[in-house]
Formats: C-alpha cells, sequence, structure tokens
C-alpha cells in the first residue's frame, strides 16, 4: 500500500535529481500505477526553454515506455515548498492515460493536498474517435 505521505518522499527524491539550471525551480513527481509499481521523474530543463520536459511527463514516459498505463495517482512537489500544480501541457499528457479519479496529490508548506484529475482538468480535450 503506498499513501500519500510515501509517495511525496519519492516525489521529494526525484526533485533532488531535477536540472534546473535556467530557473533553479526544481519539480518532482512519483507515479503510482494501478499494480502499485512506482516511477519517479524529476524536470529537466534546456537552454532552448521548449525543449525542457516537466517532472510529470518524464515519469509518465518512464511508465508507459515500461507498458504501464493504468494509474492511481501522481505526487507533485516543488522547491519553494508551494502547492505545484501541473501545467496545461502536463494536464493534457494527463489525459491522455488518467482516469478522472485518478489522485493528484500536491503539497503545500508540508500539507498534503489531495484533488482528483477531474478536478484540476474539468473539460478535458479527447478525440472523438478514442
Amino acid at each position: 500500500f503506498m499513501d500519500n505521505y510515501n509517495l511525496v518522499a519519492i516525489a521529494k527524491e526525484a526533485m533532488a535529481m531535477a536540472y534546473a539550471p535556467y530557473s533553479n525551480f526544481k519539480v518532482g513527481a512519483a507515479l503510482l500505477c494501478k499494480d502499485g509499481t512506482v516511477y519517479s521523474g524529476c524536470n529537466i530543463e534546456n537552454a532552448s526553454y521548449g525543449a525542457t520536459i516537466c517532472a510529470e511527463r518524464t515519469a509518465i514516459a518512464k511508465a508507459v515506455s515500461e507498458g504501464k498505463s493504468m494509474f492511481e495517482a501522481i505526487a507533485i512537489v516543488c522547491s519553494n515548498n508551494t502547492e505545484a500544480t501541473p501545467c496545461g501541457i502536463c494536464r493534457q499528457v494527463m489525459a491522455e492515460f488518467f482516469q478522472n479519479d485518478t489522485r493528484i496529490v500536491l503539497e503545500n508548506n508540508s500539507e498534503i493536498i489531495e484533488y482528483t484529475f477531474d478536478e484540476v482538468m474539468p473539460f478535458v480535450f479527447k478525440l472523438d474517435n478514442r
């Protein structure tokens, strides 16, 4: 069983690996699969800002590339210890794989906050043929 506190702790470990020389804003994510497997990710910046990849997408890419596509929750933390909600691109990538009730776990000054994916992305874009 992986509770929110353990998931946040894994996200913090991932945040320590962040490559953020431009913004100095480090982010870590821990993605909990339905089978209990956890994939972590950090943000990886680039001098060409558009090539930057967020922590959430790093974790999702690692999981999907290993054959996982069913997710229970994702914890997201940032270096300024405030609630780090996913950016728009990450939310759209999440929409490809997350269910409405997939948990989004955030930390704000040591307080754990939980949302459902539907709460952070209420009007998700999906192609009609899926």
